[in-house]
C-alpha cells in the first residue's frame, strides 16, 4: 500500500503526542519553569496578551521566575492575573519585578501529580486509539466500495496498529520522564 496513506494519520497522532506534551508543561514539578505562564495572559491596550510578549521572562534560581515587564504599569496586572490563575503561587512584587518563588512539593502533592500525569496519558492514548479506530473504518469502506483489495485491507490494519503501538510507547515514555522529573527531590 501507498505510504502517502497512512501520513494523515500519523500527522494525527503527532498532534495528539503535542498536546499532550503541551498539558505536562503545565504541571509544575518543584522546579521554575516558565512555561507555566503559557496560558496566561493581560490586558495590553485592549487585546488579551501573553505575559511573555510584554515581559522579561527568566529563571534565576532552580525555584524562582522572575518577571520583569517592560512597562512599569503592567506590575499590578500581571500580578492580579497571576493570583487569579490555578497556579497556586503568590507573586512577590517589588515595584521594579515579579518574583514567582515555588515551594518544594510535599510526598503527597507529588504522588498526586504523577496521578495526574498518568490520567492525562490515558486520555492521550484514548485519543490515539480513537484515530486508529476511524482509520482502520475509513479503510474497510473503501474495501466496501472496492477500491482496494482484501489483502491491501488486512496489510493497512496491520501498519495503522504499528503506527497506533508507536505513539503509545511515546505516551509511556513521557509519561515515565514527566513522573522522574515530579519525584525528584
Amino acid at each position: 500500500m501507498d505510504k502517502e496513506l497512512y501520513r494523515p494519520i500519523e500527522e494525527k497522532m503527532k498532534k495528539t503526542i503535542n498536546v499532550f506534551r503541551d498539558t505536562l508543561s503545565g504541571i509544575r514539578a518543584g522546579r521554575a519553569n516558565p512555561q507555566i505562564l503559557d496560558k496566561i495572559s493581560i490586558d495590553y491596550y485592549g487585546a488579551p496578551t501573553p505575559i511573555q510578549q510584554v515581559a522579561t521572562v527568566s529563571v534565576p534560581e532552580a525555584r524562582v521566575i522572575l518577571i520583569q515587564p517592560w512597562e512599569a504599569k503592567l506590575l499590578k496586572d500581571i500580578e492580579k492575573e497571576i493570583q487569579k490563575s490555578d497556579m497556586g503561587i503568590n507573586p512577590n512584587n517589588d515595584g521594579k519585578v515579579i518574583r514567582l518563588v515555588f515551594p518544594a512539593l510535599t510526598e503527597e502533592r507529588r504522588r498526586d501529580l504523577t496521578k495526574t500525569v498518568k490520567k492525562e496519558g490515558e486520555d492521550a492514548k484514548v485519543a490515539i486509539r480513537s484515530i486508529r479506530r476511524d482509520s482502520i473504518e475509513q479503510m474497510k469502506a473503501k474495501k466496501k466500495n472496492n477500491e482496494i483489495t482484501e489483502d491491501d485491507l488486512k496489510d493497512a490494519e496491520k501498519d495503522i496498529q504499528n503506527l497506533t503501538d508507536k505513539f503509545i510507547a511515546e505516551i509511556d515514555h513521557i509519561i515515565e520522564a514527566k513522573d522522574k522529573e515530579i519525584m525528584e527531590v
